[in-house]
C-alpha cells in the first residue's frame, strides 16, 4: 500500500513529510509527495528512511488541488494521508477555507495530522 502525504513549502509541510516518511518505515508501505504548487520534498530524507518515494503533481486544470488529491489517494489504493496543519484562530478559519480541513472531512482514508 502507500502512504500519500502533500502540501507546499512550508515548515507544516515538512512535517507532515517527515511524518509520512517515518509511518511508511514503520508499516513497510511506499510514500508518495503530493505536490500542491510543484514544489518536491528532500529525495535524501526517503533513502535515509529505507522507503520509496515517489512525487505526484495536483493537475494545472480541472477541479480543486484537493479533489485532485483524493481523487488520486484512491487511484493508489493509499493506506492513509498525512497532512501539516497549523493553529488558526475561529475567525480565520470561519474566513478562510482550510485544506486540510477539507481533506479531513472528504477522504475515504484514516488521515494524519501533523503540527511542525
Amino acid at each position: 500500500m502507500t502512504i500519500i502525504s502533500t502540501g507546499t513549502s512550508t515548515p507544516e509541510s515538512a512535517a507532515a513529510w517527515r511524518a509520512a516518511l517515518a509511518e511508511a518505515a514503520l508499516r513497510g508501505e511506499d510514500v508518495v509527495w503530493f505536490s500542491l504548487d510543484g514544489t518536491e520534498p528532500d529525495e535524501a530524507e526517503a533513502r535515509e528512511a529505507g522507503v520509496v518515494a515517489s512525487v505526484a503533481h495536483a493537475q494545472e486544470r480541472g477541479r480543486d488541488a484537493v479533489g485532485d488529491l483524493l481523487e488520486h489517494a484512491e487511484r493508489v489504493g493509499a493506506s492513509r494521508i498525512v497532512v501539516g496543519v497549523k493553529h488558526r484562530s475561529p475567525v480565520g478559519k470561519l474566513l478562510l477555507g482550510s485544506a486540510a480541513q477539507q481533506i479531513i472531512l472528504e477522504a475515504r482514508v484514516p488521515v494524519v495530522c501533523v503540527k511542525p
